[in-house]
């Protein structure tokens, strides 16, 4: 019987393809890439452009298999991801195989990984994209130029080892940016006011000073802030106008890839990289028990909003089955498409394949990041094809004399897509914040005379722009149009292996050397690194694609000016190295001043002076920062002597100036986390007596019976910084431990203090009290709406259930 050959990325697509299709068809698997530029060279004709590839290293196997399963076969299927890069992997797989396999090649594409989109893809197959081949060629051949030529005159400049990237550098370029911005920044002084107010009925609402004599309120200091403060409480607070409408909330597109990655970094502090690993394990496919294996959401590296006609059709029917035909729109909600995503317009956006695989279904079957992440996708998509959320909004205006406050209330009147999927706030989004303590006011008529009940008066500053969070920081390159949603998490790994950013709180800081960097590469290659010149070449690589633009000639355009540029670097650069970056530091040995250095374990300071002094030392960052400044010195608290910062492979620590007689170290991190502690005493170890210390494990701070290893007695601590309570309930699960009362980011809950030993749980607080009708051991303790406070036994099998005193009166 004939065979068709069958040829994808990954082996796990490849295992999923391959329960779809007959017995005629064999799968194989490229594992990526086969062939790329050469790593010992530039590996690019700088005339004619043309590339020089040759097999990876490592894939001559893969490529002998792939030989072999190709003579046999009819026909050749190339299946890799539909985009550029997968067109790409399928051009080199075709042109490796050979002569006669190559007549023998056809492309097939299909966006989600389910039986009936394999086999209507095989049905309908077509031809290698050599536009999108060619977008992807001028891609690479750009990051090679730039990488292979910029990095020796780093090198040369400053430090050996060093590289620069196109897309990358300007990322770089974006945080040093907002540093220097942060550290221009001038706070100015502004007050505000909050006057807490009554009507003629209940409740009590808060209005805010708007505007002075008709203009927006602008109090710049105390002497004025005081004046108005006094007017406010001697005069008098009259209704002036009230405005009513009605706002509507519409629902957002579908996930695309960037959107994905922000909003799952919001929601769930996912890493880009790792939103798209997740998200890659949900395409090529899941055991789902009775489902079978079946890929689970459309292909995640998308910047279309588009969906299907089946798929729109399949979720209006799902809406209206399960939340009923009010909440869903005459006609399907139709999202416009971005100029950047129109080169991708046969994509879609990020959707569940099938609703018959709803995330409660299927969550036996995923991991804790998967089903996060799948039921965000698929409340996404629901939430985008239904009904807009509808409000009330009252503003109100109130005059007392020449001064005007507003008091705004906002009444949700239907829910709309929001009964389903609701934006997690980004970080540095206080507006939203401030939005969520919006409340009801009470009924107002104009000219009523309102009783002042508080009245609030803060001095304020303004914030400098924040630092980029990964969320923001993807936000960004997009809407400055530089890279693309695939090249992302990259983009953000690159920055920081090669020691130009560091993230801190989750927040990127550029190092010394990244700061450096950018400056040298701003003074030669200005436009190069530009937001708007990189933004023009990624328009350019979307026209290679749609074939409005010869890839050649968009190669020698940019060739032509980087050479110039390259050529006057060499002479015109800064020279850095070994010479270092001058700071304000003297040497504590000899005086003279201390210069930033960057060795190949990072940056540190070192004595000017060198060879005659040698002396160097650790710069902090980060945690190591926060815990000291340059007036404050770490004390060991067992000598008495100063500490000095150092690095080892696990990163910056604090280490007593007294080694080897005394061997105390300090973790910056354990330092700062202690900072949030209680800071009553331990009491002594329950088992041996001997003191309590703190330490710090990969799941944060612990308390250590000090006389480890002879007594390994532990104390955990709850996420914010309490250390577990004990309820005096033996666990029934195990009948060793306790059960302690702890805190995590969803609020209190009590568990067994053997942990991870005993995973018993409770959300509701234990006694230890009997039951009276079944003499369990402990009874449970809630508060309802119904029944108010109670107990009740956490047998099943009895039905104890009883009111009880709130906590505050019973301990009274």
């Amino acid at each position: 019987m004939s065979k068709h050959l069958v040829i994808v990325e990954s082996p796990a697509k490849a295992k999923t393809i391959n329960k779809f299709i007959g017995k005629d068809y064999v799968v194989k698997a490229s594992v990526g890439h086969v062939r790329d530029l050469p790593k010992s060279e530039l590996g690019v004709d700088e005339e004619s452009f043309e590339p020089k590839y040759e097999v990876l290293e490592g894939k001559e196997k893969v490529v002998s298999e792939l030989r072999a399963a190709a003579k046999n076969a009819d026909t050749i299927y190339i299946a890799s991801d539909p985009d550029r890069e997968g067109e790409a992997i399928g051009w080199h797989v075709m042109n490796l195989l050979g002569g006669d396999a190559k007549k023998k090649v056809r492309r097939i594409l299909f966006h989600e990984i389910t039986k009936n989109a394999v086999r209507k893809a095989i049905e309908q197959p077509g031809e290698i994209d050599m536009n999108k081949v060619n977008a992807q060629q001028a891609r690479r051949v750009l990051d090679r130029l730039v990488g292979y030529k910029l990095s020796p005159l780093l090198w040369d400049k400053v430090r050996r080892g060093l590289s620069a990237g196109r897309v990358q550098s300007v990322a770089m370029k974006m945080i040093v940016d907002r540093e220097d911005e942060i550290k221009a920044f001038v706070p100015e002084e502004y007050w505000s006011f909050a006057a807490r107010l009554s009507g003629n009925t209940p409740p009590p609402f808060t209005a805010k000073l708007s505007k002075v004599d008709g203009k927006k309120a602008d109090v710049p200091n105390e002497a004025q802030a005081r004046a108005i403060e006094a007017a406010l409480k001697s005069g008098q607070f009259v209704v002036a106008e009230i405005a009513r409408k009605e706002k509507k909330q519409s629902a957002a597109p579908p996930f695309i890839t960037s959107t994905l990655q922000r909003t799952a970094y919001n929601r769930f502090k996912y890493p880009v990289k790792r939103t798209m690993q997740i998200a890659q394990k949900l395409y090529e496919g899941k055991e789902l028990g009775t489902f079978g294996f079946a890929g689970l959401i459309t292909y995640m590296r998308t910047d279309s909003v588009r969906i299907s006609d089946d798929a729109l059709g399949e979720v209006r029917r799902y809406i209206g089955t399960k939340y009923g035909d009010d909440i869903l729109p005459e006609k399907p909600n139709v999202y416009r498409v971005k100029k950047a995503a129109q080169a991708q317009e046969a994509h879609e956006a990020i959707r569940p394949t099938s609703m018959e695989l709803e995330p409660e279904k299927v969550k036996d079957f995923l991991t804790r990041e998967e089903y996060n992440l799948y039921k965000m996708i698929w409340d996404r998509f629901v939430a985008s094809q239904m009904k807009p959320a509808l409000f009330d909004v009252t503003d109100v205006d109130i005059a007392n004399g020449n001064l005007t406050l507003r008091a705004s209330g906002e009444v949700q009147k239907f829910a709309g897509f929001l009964a389903v999927f609701q934006d997690a706030p980004a970080e540095d989004d206080d507006e939203d914040a401030e939005k969520k303590n919006d409340k009801a006011l009470p009924p107002m008529n104009e000219g009523d005379v309102l009783e002042l009940l508080d009245l609030e008066t803060k001095q304020n500053f303004t914030q400098p722009p924040p630092r980029y969070t990964e969320a923001t920081l993807v936000k960004a390159l997009e809407e400055n149009g530089i890279g693309r949603p695939s090249t992302y998490g990259s983009i953000l790994t690159t920055i920081q292996a090669r020691d130009y950013t560091y993230k801190h709180d989750g927040k990127f800081h550029p190092t010394h050397l990244g700061a450096l960097v950018v400056k040298l590469l701003k003074q030669s290659f200005g436009d190069i690194i530009d937001e708007s010149y990189t933004a023009r070449l990624e328009e350019e690589l979307d026209e290679i694609e749609d074939g409005k633009l010869e890839w050649t000639a968009a190669m020698r355009e940019f060739s032509g000016k980087f050479n110039k540029d390259l050529a006057r670097a060499g002479k015109e650069m800064t020279q850095v190295k070994g010479t270092g970056l001058e700071t304000e530091e003297k040497c504590e040995n000899c005086g003279s001043p201390m210069v930033i250095k960057f060795g190949r374990f990072g940056e540190f300071l070192a004595c000017s002076n060198y060879p005659e002094c040698k002396t160097t030392k650790e710069m902090a960052k980060g945690d190591a920062a926060e815990a000291t400044s340059d007036d404050e010195q770490v004390i060991c608290d067992k000598c008495g002597k100063p500490m000095q910062l150092k690095r080892s492979r696990f990163g910056q620590f604090f280490a007593c100036t007294g080694y080897p007689d005394c061997k105390n170290t300090k973790d910056p991190k354990l330092m700062k986390q202690a900072a949030n502690l209680p800071t009553e005493p331990q009491p002594p170890c329950e088992n041996c007596g001997k003191e309590m210390v703190l330490k710090s494990g990969r799941y944060g701070p612990f308390y250590s019976c000090s006389g480890y290893p002879d007594c390994k007695t532990i104390r955990k601590i709850g996420r914010k910084g309490t250390p577990p309570k004990p309820t005096g309930v033996k666990c029934p699960s195990c009948n060793e431990g306790e059960l302690v009362e702890r805190i995590s980011r969803r609020g209190v809950f009590y568990s067994c203090n053997r942990y991870p030993k005993c995973e018993f749980t409770l959300n509701n607080r234990p006694v230890a009290r009997e039951c009276p009708k079944c003499h369990a051991p402990y009874l449970l303790e809630k508060e309802t709406k119904r029944e108010g406070h109670i107990e009740y036994c956490n047998n099943p099998e009895c039905d104890y259930r009883a009111p009880i005193a709130p906590p505050a009166a019973a301990n009274e």
